[in-house]
């Protein structure tokens, strides 16, 4: 049980703020408080949902800035990354010390439910259990959602499938833990991938996810297929309600609407896709024509951050050059509610009575957001680099005072220099 007090502003959902108190009962947002609840002042104080990255590729925590990895094309990029991997080695030792790395940047930055979209796998599908039981691990140990993804990057496809039917029969889902599937690309993964992981998600019930239309992505499919990405995932089943998009740089008016059509949801990731020169994706006309978008950081191997908000300030500061200006509270949508709805979760992202309890309190009192005439528009335009003062992940509070709780953050930090080396 947990009351907050005396909130400057409470963000209820896009269109919905009010002041005051909010209450929680049971992991769940409640219209009146309960019994001996704890009372948390948040006087002076935003309170938001908590953040959801849609978007992220954990492993690469343990990445940041190799030499070789910034300003180069694709073609170098990946070999450079798959170098490094190999040396240290992936296993679940490795995706544990790097997930919970990357989970514990999340809550200290208010993202309290991320989408691991996760490439590397060994060859050996029964090995591959391990890999995931790692990254699942490390949520469970700091008290972060987990969406994980079942990803290939030109992965044998029976092998993939084999892989990803192993892990959905094996690892506990629920209110903290799903399970989706999601080839890197057409880029990278033919038909046979898509298909095959497809009937996994059927299966199993699964979302699927994968990524669309970088400038790489439309100059493959072009190169291998004749056709432009869109068209491949059209014909390959891919373009439905169950499916999220990430990336969509380059994309047409008349794939925005063939999107809005099937009922697929995006997600935009422009702190991985300025530097890497994909483009910007054009967000303001997904939105306008009805596409769910939500927003993610992508992974440390080109963003190198996992601060959402710092993103989804670049992502308000870049929409004019991509179409019309964002407002604040748009791009806080995304960042909440949009990436939600992209996970199939109607729970997450909002404020309402009888969401699941995830919220950020931002201190909105110090001199960075002094002469701030709105301070939810504030969180965005001002101080780049804020973190909240507290992070709640169903009803429990995971960051107190910008101390994490759940673990020490020395220690995890100890953990990935000793397993990688550096």
């Amino acid at each position: 049980m947990l009351t907050l007090t005396g909130a400057r502003a409470i963000v209820i959902d896009e269109h919905t703020e009010t002041t005051g108190d909010l209450h929680v009962v049971d992991g769940r947002v409640s219209g009146a408080p309960g019994p001996d609840a704890e009372r948390l002042d948040v006087d002076g104080c935003v309170v938001t949902p908590g953040l959801v990255n849609a978007h992220h590729h954990l492993l690469q925590t343990a990445f940041r800035t190799l030499p070789g990895t910034r300003g180069v094309p694709m073609t170098t990029w990946l070999p450079t990354m798959a170098a490094a991997y190999a040396e240290v080695g992936v296993d679940g030792s490795l995706s544990h010390v790097a997930a919970a790395a990357g989970l514990a940047e999340a809550l200290l930055s208010g993202v309290t439910t991320v989408a691991d979209h996760h490439l590397t796998w060994p060859a050996d599908p029964d090995r591959s259990l391990d890999v995931a039981r790692g990254t699942v691990a490390a949520a469970e140990r700091l008290g972060a959602r987990l969406v994980f993804v079942r990803g290939t990057a030109r992965d044998d496809p029976e092998a993939a499938a084999l892989s990803a039917t192993l892990l959905a029969e094996s690892l506990p889902r629920g209110d903290m833990l799903q399970l989706a599937v999601g080839p890197a690309g057409v880029h990278s993964d033919g038909p046979e991938t898509f298909r095959l992981l497809g009937e996994v998600a059927q299966r199993f019930g699964l979302r699927r996810r994968t990524q669309a239309n970088e400038q790489v992505d439309v100059a493959i499919a072009l190169e291998r297929y004749g056709r432009r990405p869109l068209d491949l995932l059209d014909e390959w089943g891919w373009l439905a309600p169950d499916v999220t998009l990430a990336h969509l740089c380059d994309i047409t008016p008349t794939e925005i609407a063939r999107l809005a059509a099937s009922g697929v949801t995006a997600t935009h990731a422009p702190g991985c896709d300025l530097p890497m020169g994909w483009g910007i994706a054009p967000v303001a006309a997904l939105l306008d024509a009805g596409v769910r978008t939500g927003l993610g950081t992508s992974g440390g191997g080109s963003n190198d951050a996992g601060h959402l908000l710092a993103d989804a300030r670049l992502a308000m500061q870049v929409a004019p050059l991509a179409g019309r200006p964002l407002t604040a509270r748009e791009v806080l949508a995304t960042a909440t509610a949009g990436s939600a709805a992209g996970l199939g979760r109607p729970e997450l992202g909002h404020l309402r009575t009888g969401a699941a309890a995830d919220l950020c309190v931002w201190d909105v009192s110090g001199v960075a957001d002094a002469g701030v005439a709105d301070p939810v528009a504030g969180l965005l335009w001002a101080s780049p680099g804020r973190r909240p003062r507290h992070v709640v992940v169903g009803g429990r509070v995971v960051v107190r005072d910008h101390v994490l709780q759940t673990a020490d953050e020395e220690t995890v930090v100890a953990d990935l220099r000793r397993r990688v080396g550096r």
